[in-house]
């Protein structure tokens, strides 16, 4: 814990001195950054769309989807049960540059929402998911630097949000999820899952997604 409020002081000193960037810094920790992320979910649940394992990419970023609602929710049980006063709470003279509840510090929601999103992601695109990874990285850089959290708080928030995820999107739940979606590919909510092969791309079961390539337009070249 004392190696944690150095680390914390380190940074709270640092954005003392960068006050150029408190504003984007406090915008990104807010909101920002999870809009980040879920833009880059979405954009991977479309690419998934047109994927040669069709509805296992698909899944994939469902299931993403899903743990960090399921993270969340974990989160409601741990944070109470550690009780961990927020840094601003416990410690006077602490840059505080958002407005914020006195809720237990530990864990993060913030950082167990982006850390599920970048190991979800991280299965269904490489690519995608490396740019999942920094987003989040800076994310929980970022609830540190204003204020509301200590490096644990973020650290152990991004590895629960990450557990998560691998545990859900690494599952049989995947099998079951991609059949459901192949079933409703079938249906008037085919549209919405147009780009996805509707017969025999979920047979596929525990391939690596992101070696996949994208299905080629009839009578033209990928770009």
């Amino acid at each position: 814990m004392g190696a944690d409020r150095s680390l914390f002081w380190d940074i709270d000193h640092l954005a003392a001195a960068t006050g150029w960037a408190h504003g984007f810094m406090a915008a990104y920790a807010l909101w920002g950054g999870l809009v980040a992320l879920a833009a880059v979910w979405v954009v991977c649940g479309l690419l998934a769309r047109r994927r040669a394992d069709g509805f296992q990419s698909l899944a994939a970023v469902v299931l993403t989807g899903v743990a960090t609602l399921v993270g969340l929710a974990l989160n409601q049980i741990v944070g109470p049960l550690v009780d961990r006063p927020r840094p601003f709470v416990a410690m006077p003279h602490v840059l505080l540059l958002l407005n914020h509840s006195t809720d237990p510090s530990f864990p993060s929601d913030h950082a167990v929402i982006a850390g599920a999103f970048a190991a979800g992601l991280l299965v269904v695109s490489r690519r995608w998911g490396a740019l999942a990874v920094v987003l989040a990285v800076l994310l929980a850089f970022a609830r540190v630097y204003v204020g509301v959290h200590y490096p644990l708080d973020v650290t152990g928030g991004l590895l629960i949000g990450a557990a998560v995820a691998f545990l859900l999107v690494l599952s049989g739940l995947r099998t079951l999820v991609a059949r459901l979606l192949a079933a409703l590919a079938r249906t008037p909510l085919r549209p919405v899952l147009a780009g996805a092969t509707v017969a025999g791309s979920y047979s596929r079961v525990g391939g690596d997604a992101s070696a996949a390539s994208p299905e080629l337009p009839a009578g033209g070249r990928h770009r």
